[in-house]
């Protein structure tokens, strides 16, 4: 008898298979089913906590389900700047390297996150403290230096960087108030997409942010064009934008989340914002969606449906823009989500934002998943 002898990426291919419950063994991938209609399905994996690192790699449950529903990995935090630069000049690239890892091992693409995060509390406190008085030029060799070693580390196995994270304050739609901000500017944005693009012209460059379709959000979205229309102005290497997509129930524009005529207006003014970005001829990219259900009451079938039906409202809604090929959740077992730290329930229950359960069983968010991916229109990835 002749045939090819399994390779260790089918032996574990079928360990993570025959962990998963008949439910979903029964069912195509969602990352099949979002290739086929030319989009890049992937989650987020590390520690599953808000600065936590690769807890998530220890527990084979959860790794089966990565291994088989997702076709691209993000490291949580591993590959931020309060990860890698936490200790000044040094570098810790070990918790990003075993993210990278399991990726190169699974046959699993690997996007990266983040470069520069452009917030103060997330910017590293001996950085702050070295260059608050030091010369601008003196900063900017840094950020230039920094950027280039973690995407020279990483390599062409990183498909798309976000390259700069949430730079803009929500509250306002001005450039946030950093020791970036302060000493270079708008230069140092330009600083750490150029240098992307010159270690690594392979990699899609993206600007990731958390504006949303929510009431309250319009300062932000205004503030995220102008930052956009900038980029194209002064030619700032700029691929597309990461819509974060950490949405909850009660910013619903099904109309299911509350009024329908607000909801509504929510929506339009969310495809008017997404038709201008589009306009400028940036690809788009859902980078870390999730569905809160934190003010949600009822019992669990309720809170789950509902969740359900935002999730599809939404995804239907950002796949229809044939510019989006890529759509990330940011982790696929609720148990990990980050939310059930940074922002839980009054009532103390455990949230539920994500497609699979505490038992990594799936919900009606992963229907939800697979059936706005099935209808969602066909488009060239450029994703390579």
């Amino acid at each position: 008898m002749t045939g090819r002898h399994p390779s260790r990426r089918d032996l574990l291919g079928g360990i993570a298979v025959a962990a998963l419950p008949a439910a979903v063994r029964d069912t195509p991938p969602l990352a099949r089913l979002a290739a086929a209609k030319g989009v890049t399905f992937g989650t987020a994996v590390g520690g599953g906590r808000p600065g936590s690192l690769t807890g998530m790699l220890s527990d084979p449950r959860m790794m089966a389900v990565v291994a088989r529903e997702a076709g691209a990995i993000v490291a949580e935090n591993e590959m931020k700047p309060y990860v890698i630069a936490r200790v000044a000049d040094a570098r810790d690239f070990a918790p990003g390297d075993r993210i990278a890892d399991w990726a190169r091992t699974h046959g699993k693409r690997l996007r990266g996150h983040t470069l520069l995060w452009n917030t103060p509390q997330y910017v590293p406190r001996w950085l702050e403290q070295r260059y608050a008085d030091a010369p601008a030029a003196a900063l900017a060799a840094w950020l230039e230096r920094y950027v280039g070693e973690v995407v020279g580390h990483f390599g062409p196995q990183v498909h798309a960087w976000d390259v700069v994270n949430e730079t803009v304050d929500p509250a306002t739609g001005a450039p946030r108030d950093t020791v970036f901000q302060r000493k270079l500017g708008f230069e140092a944005l330009r600083i750490a997409f150029e240098t992307a693009r010159g270690r690594a012209p392979h990699a899609r460059r993206v600007y990731n942010d958390f504006m949303s379709w929510g009431e309250g959000s319009a300062a932000h979205r205004a503030g995220v064009l102008r930052l956009l229309e900038r980029f194209r102005r002064e030619n700032v290497p700029v691929d597309a934008l990461g819509v974060q997509s950490h949405i909850g129930t009660e910013q619903s524009a099904t109309g299911s989340g509350g009024d329908m005529a607000r909801t509504r207006t929510r929506e339009r003014e969310w495809r008017a914002f997404l038709d201008a970005v589009t306009a400028m001829g940036y690809r788009l990219a859902i980078t870390e969606f999730d569905v809160s259900d934190r003010r949600l009451a009822g019992s669990i079938a309720a809170r789950d449906a509902e969740v359900a039906a935002v999730g599809k409202g939404y995804l239907d809604l950002m796949l229809s823009y044939r510019q989006l090929d890529e759509l990330i959740c940011w982790g696929l077992v609720d148990r990990y989500s980050w939310l059930q730290g940074f922002s839980p329930r009054d009532d103390r229950q455990p949230l539920r934002p994500l497609p699979f359960d505490d038992d990594y069983r799936p919900k009606p968010l992963r229907d939800a998943i697979a059936a706005a991916l099935k209808a969602a229109p066909a488009r060239q990835s450029l994703i390579h």
